[in-house]
């Protein structure tokens, strides 16, 4: 039959259904196709902390969450435009997330009276559909007998009707790859390769996805396809990309970069384990990983690693840091390189594991005993997690101190289009090793009769580079550099151990000045303000973020601009030390707007550091902040700044330009 094609320049899904659905890696596949495709994407994974959630329940519902456009989107959408819920306990979860008029595509086969008591109806929702008490009657609702038509396509197989059900997902990848023009060729390959071992699961899936977008072809059900064309995007090579992968390239990167052999000292925890799955691949480039028997065993063969010679690393979430705390002062006392990756989760305690937050600042900041400041590095998406990770190798290395970098769960899981960089535009990073004494007990001597005496050297492990005030690294075993060092307080220079005090208040301030410097190598900030040139715009409002935030900032101000109004936005990569321009940009502006996934840690940091009236924008909800929410908080601040009404749909007072329109997101 003939079908409608229809032009759309982004659209979001939303798979939904128990976690034993397969939703996951159904949103993967769709995302996989997506950018075959050429569109820019960002996602959304969601999922319950449990091994095997209660099936059914409301606490079992499984995600995932794809945006993907026509031009260059900054978040995975604030709701989804389409629903594919595969039981009662997925539609209930997800309705209110749907604006009107959303599409509902719904597997009515579980949707028995037993599922129904689970997910909490007291009726079955589907029955009321066109009635004038239809709850589901402001959206567009297909229902569809998903797992029949799924065990009936694969019968062939031969296989039991539970398993044949078990691809009802694919039956529904096929269905949305239809109804979105998503190309199908990288799908069927994938299948083939992961079920080679079982001919028979192998088939039965393949088949199931071509049935599923068969039935898009052919039935009446649904009367229009949907084009996304290809996004415009830099030339070069690009491949779909999660956070914990590009954050492992990004280790290995700076390894590879420093000449140093990286060693992975971690304990498994969510969502930091992917990094310790992904760096064991990598053998080939001087990669060594050891699964510790718990946080405080792995950071400690890390900074071991490090006092060989080596890059030490160690990865994990927010309970680990607190586990990893005291060794992350020894690491400040014998200034060594370590990489300590966090990768932000919701708490306190075991918290929300597979919810993300960005709670642990003030830790990496402040979350040790004594004087222990320690350099963070934060990614601002899931692809700059790569340039992130070698930002911090590179500090770490060149300044001889553990580096905070922190990541989250939004970034770790979530995916977009990366561009492969050249391994040649990468920083290089030089270790320089000590290889020689460096300190002068007996200077050379000559006597009366011309005869020289040679100078007797040594080597003082904590001499400074007037630059950087790094101390050296010396590799063990290096002749005539044997030194000792430890946690116990280093006398300047010579580093024996001192309980002098003035030293230690030496000691204490040129760790901190070294911090300080690494201001020193940072590029200016990249204010946003397309209002004017810097300091002469007419932007009186800047937003300030750090992290994931970046992608619901940048939406909400595009919002805001296209609105008509004027808004700055400044992100943060560097939080300890701050950009030495920081303070000016800030006193630019006459209000300062910091929206977190915390109740105000920036903020806290920027009202002691600048004294600046930082006005916080704090939700904690283990999801990511929705930039629409965001859009009126910003353009509420702009109003009260320039006196004027701020009307986000595009009636203007106060003098601005009229926009006729905005899209959803930008």
């Amino acid at each position: 039959m003939s079908k409608q094609v229809k032009q759309l320049d982004r659209v979001v899904i939303r798979f939904a259904g128990d976690s034993g659905d397969g939703m996951q890696l159904t949103g993967d596949r769709f995302t996989q196709e997506s950018a075959v495709f050429g569109n820019d994407l960002v996602t959304l994974p969601n999922f319950p902390a449990e091994i095997r959630a209660p099936q059914g329940t409301l606490p079992g519902v499984s995600s995932f969450q794809v945006h993907f456009a026509d031009h260059d989107i900054l978040t995975a959408g604030d709701a989804p435009d389409v629903l594919v819920a595969m039981n009662p306990a997925a539609l209930k979860a997800n309705l209110g997330d749907l604006p009107a008029g959303a599409t509902i595509i719904v597997d009515t086969h579980d949707f028995t009276k037993r599922n129904l008591d689970k997910a909490g109806y007291a009726s079955n929702p589907l029955d009321a559909l066109g009635d004038a008490n239809d709850p589901l009657g402001a959206f567009a609702v297909h229902t569809v007998d998903l797992t029949g038509m799924t065990v009936e396509a694969v019968k062939e197989h031969g296989l039991s009707r539970k398993d044949a059900s078990r691809a009802k997902n694919m039956f529904a990848l096929g269905l949305l790859s239809w109804m979105y023009g998503r190309p199908t060729e990288s799908t069927i390959e994938f299948l083939s390769r992961r079920f080679a071992k079982v001919p028979d699961i192998r088939d039965a899936n393949i088949t199931a996805f071509r049935t599923g977008w068969n039935f898009g072809e052919t039935t009446e059900t649904f009367v229009v396809q949907y084009e996304i064309k290809p996004a415009t995007m830099p030339a070069g090579t690009y491949r779909n990309i999660t956070g914990n992968l590009a954050l492992s390239y990004g280790l290995v990167a700076g390894g590879v970069r420093s000449g140093l052999p990286v060693l992975l000292g971690s304990y498994p925890i969510t969502p930091a384990s992917d990094i310790l799955h992904e760096l064991s691949k990598h053998k080939a480039f001087g990669v060594t990983t050891l699964q510790a028997e718990d946080e405080i065993a792995g950071i400690g063969m890390a900074i071991g690693a490090s006092f060989g010679g080596a890059l030490g690393v160690t990865t994990t979430s927010g309970p680990g840091v607190a586990l990893k705390s005291e060794a992350i002062g020894l690491a400040v006392m014998t200034e060594l390189p370590l990489v300590v990756v966090d990768v932000q989760r919701g708490g306190p305690s075991t918290g929300l594991p597979t919810k993300t937050e960005q709670a642990d600042l003030l830790q990496a900041m402040f979350g040790r005993n004594g004087e222990a400041p320690v350099p963070i590095v934060a990614p601002q998406s899931p692809g700059d997690c790569f340039s992130a990770a070698v930002e911090a190798v590179r500090i770490a290395v060149t300044y001889r101190t553990p580096v905070m970098l922190l990541s989250d769960g939004y970034l770790a899981n979530g995916s977009e289009p990366w561009r492969i960089p050249d391994v040649d535009d990468l920083p290089l990073i030089d270790p320089a090793f000590a290889t020689e004494p460096n300190h002068v007990v007996e200077p050379e001597k000559i006597a009366d009769d011309g005869s020289v005496t040679p100078a007797v050297q040594d080597f003082w492990p904590y001499l400074r580079d007037e630059e950087t005030l790094a101390r050296p690294w010396a590799v063990p075993g290096t002749p005539g550099l044997e030194h000792r060092i430890g946690g116990l307080e280093k006398g300047e220079g010579h580093g024996n151990i001192s309980y002098d005090p003035a030293n230690h208040d030496l000691m204490v301030r040129t760790r901190q000045a070294k911090i300080d410097r690494i201001a020193d190598s940072l590029p200016p900030l990249e204010v946003d303000d397309p209002s004017g040139p810097p300091g002469e715009g007419r932007a009186k409002v800047l937003v300030i973020g750090w992290g994931s935030t970046y992608g619901p900032i940048g939406a909400g101000c595009r919002r805001v601009r296209k609105a008509g109004y004027a808004v700055a936005q400044v992100h943060l990569r560097h939080l300890n030390p701050f950009p030495k321009d920081l303070g000016d940009i800030l006193r630019r502006y006459d209000k300062v707007l910091v929206p977190e996934m915390n109740l105000g840690q920036l903020s806290l940091l920027l009202r002691g550091r600048y004294l600046v009236d930082a006005i916080g924008y704090n939700h904690v909800r283990g999801l990511p902040l929705k930039a629409a929410e965001l859009a009126e908080a910003i353009g509420n601040l702009v109003g009260e700044a320039e006196g004027i009404t701020v009307d986000l749909s595009g009636n203007l007072s106060g003098g601005s330009t009229p926009v006729t329109s905005i899209d959803q997101e930008v």
